[in-house]
């Protein structure tokens, strides 16, 4: 069986897509190879993964200029004809579109070349890529009920997590209260900005409160200054750019202040309470309708961050780090929400696709 899996950008495409790839290599003998672009995490990720990356140009359509527009609509064609390329050479039985964008020149590519086609969707609401692609695949996998109208066959498989997420052992007894704030690979300005700001009323309304905050690479340094400058207790606080620990990280976590794009599976998973604060500029607001999941199950406050004030965050995770039955209703919420063994799932459609083929 050989596969194709397109599609990156960001860590929320990029980690599922290398988690399906690793599945199919290892559960069924698969060979894959993926392909991406230049631009995005992919380009790191998926040869440490020990996977071959091809490159292909293509941009974004949402949220940016007239003339970046033009560029990736110009840049499309070639892009579908080098996809095209690569697939008369690759042979692939399957091609799975995991949204972002390599995504869309490739699944065109597909289509035109009648391969079966797959598409991954962990948003509530698809982007743009998959929306197009929707009615052509031959199957979709979906995180939410909601989500399969906009797609022919598709399964509520939910989204792959790590299968030690959902084991995690419980928080050693007596350990320290945690907050853990954390926004994907590139950190939120707005948590960057807010969080230093109330962590002294924080550190003094929660006793014994210890605070681990993501900031992201770039804004690392500007995250650090601002907790100096804030005056609060330092080894009660750890700021970083990256936490590669996660699951270690959700078990020393008692709630966690976070965005709500693909890190929502994992909070389901871990069965954790949070606040979530979504991406205004998402493509077609996907984070806040993740969120209003989480938030309507129970499982999550949500906070817009046009609402988000010193004053609103700092009630927002007081009021929440001081009631512990709260927040285990809302862990069990969550926990509710969570999906085990969505990987299986899908590498089992991503099969069921190549025998159809071979068939």
């Amino acid at each position: 069986m050989k596969v194709l899996i397109a599609g990156g950008g960001t860590g929320g495409h990029v980690v599922p897509a290398l988690a399906i790839g690793r599945r199919l290599r290892d559960a069924f003998g698969a060979e894959v190879r993926f392909v991406g672009t230049e631009r995005g995490l992919e380009t790191k990720m998926v040869p440490e993964a020990g996977f071959p990356l091809e490159l292909v140009k293509s941009g974004q359509l949402k949220n940016v200029s007239l003339m970046t527009r033009l560029k990736t609509f110009a840049d499309l064609p070639l892009g579908v004809l080098y996809c095209i390329r690569l697939m008369r050479r690759f042979k692939p039985d399957v091609v799975v579109g995991v949204g972002g964008y390599a995504s869309g020149p490739a699944m065109a590519a597909a289509v035109l070349l009648r391969i079966p086609t797959m598409a991954y969707e962990p948003n509530a609401v698809p982007g743009m890529t998959n929306r197009l692609v929707g009615k052509y695949v031959g199957a979709a996998a979906v995180a939410y009920e909601q989500t399969t109208r906009y797609f022919r066959h598709a399964q509520v498989t939910g989204v792959p997590v790590r299968p030690e997420i959902f084991d995690l052992p419980q928080k050693p007894e007596g350990a320290a209260p945690r907050l853990l704030v954390t926004a994907g690979s590139n950190g939120a300005a707005v948590f960057n900005e807010f969080v230093p700001k109330i962590a002294v009323r924080l550190l003094e309304a929660v006793p014994g409160l210890t605070i681990v905050h993501q900031a992201g690479a770039r804004q690392l340094d500007k995250a650090r200054e601002a907790f100096i400058a804030s005056g609060a207790d330092l080894s009660r606080v750890e700021v970083e750019a990256f936490l590669k620990d996660m699951p270690q990280q959700y078990v020393q976590a008692d709630l966690i202040l976070a965005r709500s794009g693909s890190t929502v599976a994992e909070l389901c998973a871990a069965g954790k309470p949070s606040v979530l604060v979504p991406f205004p500029q998402a493509a077609d607001d996907h984070q806040r309708k993740n969120a209003e999941v989480l938030a309507n199950a129970g499982a999550a406050v949500l906070l817009l961050q046009k609402d988000v004030t010193e004053q609103s965050l700092l009630e927002a995770l007081t009021g929440l780090l001081g009631d512990a039955g709260r927040r285990a209703k809302m862990g069990a919420a969550a926990r509710s929400l969570a999906k085990p063994g969505a990987l299986d799932r899908i590498a089992g459609m991503v099969k069921e696709l190549a025998e159809t083929k071979k068939g």
